[in-house]
């Protein structure tokens, strides 16, 4: 196939010195380039210029932006937050968010990855990531307890196939069963999805297993699979135990194997509870990367958002810019978490308090995120759910059998109530 010059370009580096990041991409993955040479590139060129005619704005005779005033007032930001952000993202940002990814990932700190490149949020970085890395028909190894948008994102929208593998066992994360999915899987490469803390049971891996994980995922690369494995970071930092991975994944599997790619796909949507902003990051890394060959990752990354949705909204970057420079952003953020981390702790005294319960519901592992599952006993889960909205007011959601509890969304003193009326709820079905 014939791939335009700045493809070509990006797919030597992936190819160089043995590098075998070219081999894991897909088709479209390997097609997708970054347009330097067109209307960015050449606008790029004549910045500065007295006279600036490339960019699609518009502007005063002043410079400024043409804003209306109705809109302008009621954002206290500068009249630049109104202008596209570069398709990799406000380098400030990128630059701040990878500090970020630092500080959070201590052992980061002597490793390589790439700069992020800015998403419009989690859900778009999850589907540039199918984009770069999935051809119809190709697999995604995926624990059996996922957030239901992967079918639509890898399914619908790429072709893909989910494969399914056993969650949990003796109540923490079945690594066993993650070995026996890679060595059931027949393809060259093998493309593996991660979600901690998961969504929708509110469980991370402990920090024995994330070791394992990572062996696992490790020891199939050196045995000659291409590993492609995407991390959804969504809900990183919400741990609410001892013994529990306080980070992520991506930073054992960075520089794991020379097979091995790792993805990060992360953001602030609800780490620093800005959902509606929509922005995102996406990160890259495998051992033995060249800067040259993160470089071109980051390029066919930003290729995907531009050829997708040009760029993620700016002012949002702006936002978020300002709130990481504030002194007062990891206090405030301390105090969020708090507020989270006690829901998670009368959850757990309200369970304990009514041993009662487990004649109705089983509760799963959950230790971290916004969710908690419990499994119905005896009765099906969709007419369970559907009972608590008719006859006690209570809203859930049914996902794999799974009665999904949003504790996030759940005021504090009505904690016990909604685990009571879970209970009435079975008890009545069950009746």
């Amino acid at each position: 196939m014939n791939y335009n010059p700045l493809a070509e370009q990006a797919n030597a580096e992936l190819s160089a010195n043995g590098c075998s990041v070219f081999s894991m991409l897909s088709e479209q993955g390997k097609a997708i380039f970054f347009p330097r040479k067109g209307i960015l590139g050449q606008g790029a060129e004549a910045k500065g210029s007295e006279i600036n005619a490339t960019i699609g704005t518009a502007l005063e005779d002043d410079g400024s932006p043409l804003v209306l005033d109705c809109v302008l007032k009621s954002l206290n930001l500068p009249k630049n937050a109104f202008l596209y952000a570069p398709s990799f993202g406000n380098p400030d940002l990128r630059k701040m968010w990878k500090e970020q990814i630092l500080r959070k990932n201590p052992s980061l700190a002597t490793k390589e990855f790439s700069n992020p490149v800015v998403s419009c949020a989690l859900t778009h970085a999850i589907s540039c990531a199918g984009y770069m890395f999935l051809d119809k028909g190709d697999e995604v190894i995926i624990p059996d307890l996922y957030w239901d948008n992967y079918e639509l994102v890898f399914e619908n929208s790429r072709g893909a196939k989910i494969k399914t593998f056993n969650t949990f066992k003796n109540g923490g994360f079945d690594t066993e069963a993650l070995k026996a999915a890679l060595a059931q899987s027949k393809a060259e490469k093998k493309v593996v999805l991660l979600n901690f803390p998961n969504n929708p049971t509110g469980y991370t891996a402990t920090e024995k297993e994330a070791v394992e994980i990572a062996k696992i995922l490790t020891e199939c690369a050196a045995a000659g699979s291409k590993v492609v494995v995407l991390l959804d970071d969504a809900y990183f930092g919400l741990v609410y135990e001892d013994g529990v991975t306080k980070e992520s994944l991506f930073a054992k599997l960075v520089d794991a194997h020379e097979n091995l790619l790792a993805v990060k796909l992360d953001g602030p949507t609800k780490e620093d509870y800005v959902w509606g902003f929509r922005v995102g990051f996406m990160s890259f890394g495998f051992k033995g990367a060249t800067a040259a060959q993160l470089k071109a990752l980051e390029d066919k990354a930003a290729g995907t958002v531009r050829g997708n949705i040009s760029n993620a909204p700016s002012i949002s970057q702006k936002i978020l810019l300002a709130a990481y420079q504030s002194p007062e952003y990891l206090k405030e953020k301390e105090e969020k978490y708090n507020t989270l981390k006690k829901r998670y702790d009368i959850i757990k005294q309200v369970l304990a308090a009514h041993p009662e319960y487990n004649e109705a519901f089983e509760p799963m592992p959950c230790n971290s995120g916004y969710f908690m599952c419990v499994k119905p006993l005896g009765v099906d889960a969709e007419e369970l759910r559907q009972t608590l909205i008719k006859d006690y007011s209570t809203g859930t959601i049914m996902l794999s059998g799974l009665i999904r509890v949003a504790f996030s969304a759940v005021p504090t003193e009505k904690l016990p109530k909604l685990f009571e009326n879970i209970y009435n709820a079975v008890k009545k079905l069950q009746a």
